[in-house]
């Protein structure tokens, strides 16, 4: 009876997690991914709170922390845990996207990871469950950003055996942005200043509000020449 109950409050937990598509189509930005969009923004400091506080423009976040695009379990996978389960059709100009991650922590460590990340991409960038997500993405006419992943540098962290994977990943994004016109992967492995530990909250993980906040940013910049968002709005107010 108590692991039935832990199951509902975890699968409302989830449920919980991703703000509804707006029916009135007040909004142009949708936000999809795992915990590197969605931490903080329970108080309002997450990569959402940023974006809408530099272009003045309301985001939609169905980020859903641990989302990986490899999720078997169905009712919480149909939640957000699936990744491609979180996209709701909408009036979205942009979909922000990240992933990938994850898969490459409990799919294989972060060690022999070969067959985990041609799975989830190809070496040229073309085949595999990236490039067929952008690819559904792009249907709907919206431009969509992905998001790379923030690095340590120069500090330890739990999932440093993780680099040399994430490198890679990084690198079969690149590829696919120059295939695809409509898609931009916007890389994170430069973001955190070298020794700095304000990026990250105390696991060494997971962004702190200094790293959402510039995560959202470095977003924002990209995102708001596409959205007729003049320049002067990219420093946000403190939010």
């Amino acid at each position: 009876m108590l692991r039935l109950l832990f199951g509902f409050a975890c699968l409302f937990l989830v449920l919980g997690c991703g703000e509804q598509a707006p029916r009135g189509g007040s909004s142009r930005i949708l936000l999809l991914g795992d915990s590197m969009f969605a931490s903080n923004k329970g108080t309002d400091g997450g990569v959402a709170d940023a974006i809408e506080a530099a272009l003045g423009l309301e985001v939609i976040d169905r980020s859903v922390p641990g989302a990986r695009y490899f999720y078997a379990l169905p009712v919480s996978g149909s939640a957000g845990m699936n990744l491609t389960a979180q996209f709701k059709p909408g009036p979205w100009e942009v979909i922000v996207v990240n992933g990938g991650g994850n898969d490459l922590l409990f799919g294989c460590g972060c060690g022999r990871c070969e067959g985990v990340l041609d799975r989830l991409i190809s070496s040229d960038g073309r085949r595999g469950t990236i490039p067929s997500y952008v690819a559904e993405l792009r249907k709907t006419g919206a431009q969509v950003v992905y998001a790379g992943y923030m690095r340590n540098p120069g500090t330890s962290t739990p999932i440093k055996g993780c680099g040399p994977a994430g490198n890679e990943l990084d690198r079969r994004l690149g590829e696919l942005d120059k295939l695809e016109p409509g898609m931009v992967f916007l890389p994170m492995s430069d973001l955190v200043p070298y020794g700095s530990l304000s990026y990250h909250q105390i696991d060494r993980i997971h962004p702190s509000r200094t790293g959402s906040r510039e995560i959202g940013l470095r977003i924002a910049r990209l995102i708001g020449p596409l959205l007729g968002r003049p320049p002067d709005t990219y420093v946000p107010s403190e939010y």
